[in-house]
């Protein structure tokens, strides 16, 4: 039987879930377990294919040609293995289904409720991956903050989750907030306290406390979130601030995150973890050989998350070299004819990023014929751009 883990967040949005439930995953999977991960969005979309990049970052494409949240691109990072469409869900699909099933008279003339129906349906979604018996640990990711009207479906599955499968077989990580007060020069626990009782409200107690912080929790604040927060001592984790998000499997590792993990769901140690290829990315990644300059050509260059996919594929491609690469953003809507060169002459390279419609497009043309008359690498990555391109090279010949 399959153990899952959830993980939910409190306090303020942005704090990394998909960092700490692929993090978790590599410790796992590390010490020989198969792990996979999902992820649960509580908005009305039935996939991010449609969202405007700054509203929720980019779309992470699938093998099986899926469109989901960015942070499907983590894990598959992390983990090496490949994800597919049922590891994103949203609540747009959950209600999209139940509602075809009421259409069809899938519940005899029954009234069609949160409880339990919706809840029902984000169960057996759940469990959708676990059933094919290929992990031993299914993470699920929770969107959202608790305590959000649109995340309550999700915190009360979780509840019944527990309740039906055992505190042995499920375990909920708590990611939260421990903000610095530098007026006050002191750690402050007190949005976490309340962060743990808006769980408690729902029924959960959290298994484990991953508190987000710039600055080292002492032994005092250890002791009083886990004495207000009804948790013992060890299941109280520091996640400082990363300069990358490729330490945060090691700082989780530091923090005895995975051992705490496998205390808790009676886990069989089957051996240390092998992180050897891990450090060695993390050695390649801080100590490069040389430096080159990159320019990404886009339209949403203002939200980082917009091209993550793109930005993370360039670090890794810098590590792969020993190279250090600087990406400099460019709007492709400031760029002209008359001032192309002068944007690009200091890069070795440029990349075109994807957008929607026509907005930016003569931008990135006339950064595409600059490198193509001067001799720099570049990638493409637009369909439409690609098609315009062609015709307006046709048009010139």
């Amino acid at each position: 039987m399959a153990k899952y883990i959830f993980v939910t967040g409190g306090v303020s949005s942005s704090l990394g879930k998909g960092i700490i439930a692929a993090s978790t995953a590599k410790l796992l999977q590390a010490r020989g377990f198969s792990v996979t991960i999902q992820k649960f969005d509580p908005y009305i979309n039935v996939d991010p294919g449609t969202l405007n990049p700054y509203e929720h970052g980019e779309c992470y494409v699938t093998d099986d040609g899926a469109e989901t949240d960015l942070d499907l691109g983590h894990y598959e990072r992390f983990l090496n293995v490949p994800t597919s469409q049922a590891n994103n869900v949203t609540t747009g699909k959950i209600y999209q289904t139940v509602i075809n099933k009421e259409r069809e008279g899938a519940y005899l003339g029954k009234t069609v409720q949160i409880i339990p129906h919706i809840t029902d349906e984000i169960k057996r979604r759940m469990m959708l991956i676990a059933n094919t018996g290929e992990y031993d640990i299914v993470i699920t990711e929770i969107g959202g903050t608790v305590g959000d009207i649109e995340s309550l479906p999700y915190v009360e599955a979780i509840r019944q989750m527990r309740w039906e499968l055992g505190v042995d077989n499920c375990l909920v990580v708590h990611l939260t907030l421990v903000p610095y007060l530098s007026a006050a020069g002191e750690l402050k626990t007190k949005p976490t306290q309340h962060s743990v009782k808006e769980l408690l409200s729902a029924g959960i107690q959290p298994d484990i406390l991953v508190c987000r912080t710039e600055h080292p929790l002492n032994p005092s604040i250890r002791r009083k979130l886990s004495l207000f927060c009804n948790l013992a001592p060890t299941s109280v984790i520091e996640a400082m601030d990363a300069k990358s998000i490729y330490d945060v499997p090691i700082l989780m590792l530091k923090e005895k995150l995975d051992t705490t993990i496998m205390s808790m769901l009676h886990l069989t140690d089957r051996k240390e973890p092998d992180l050897r290829k891990w450090k060695s990315f993390l050695g390649h990644l801080k100590n490069p050989v040389h430096e080159i300059k990159i320019a990404l050509i886009g339209k949403y260059i203002e939200l980082q998350d917009a091209y993550k996919s793109i930005l993370e594929s360039i670090v890794h491609a810098g590590v792969s070299n020993e190279c250090k690469v600087h990406v400099i953003s460019i709007a492709s809507e400031e760029i002209t004819g008359s001032n192309v060169a002068a944007k690009l002459k200091e890069v070795s390279g440029i990349i075109v990023a994807p957008g929607f419609g026509e907005r930016g497009i003569e931008g990135k043309i006339h950064a595409i014929k600059y490198a193509r008359e001067n001799n720099l690498p570049f990638f493409l990555h637009h369909r439409d751009t690609m098609k315009k391109v062609a015709n307006t090279v046709c048009e010139q010949k």
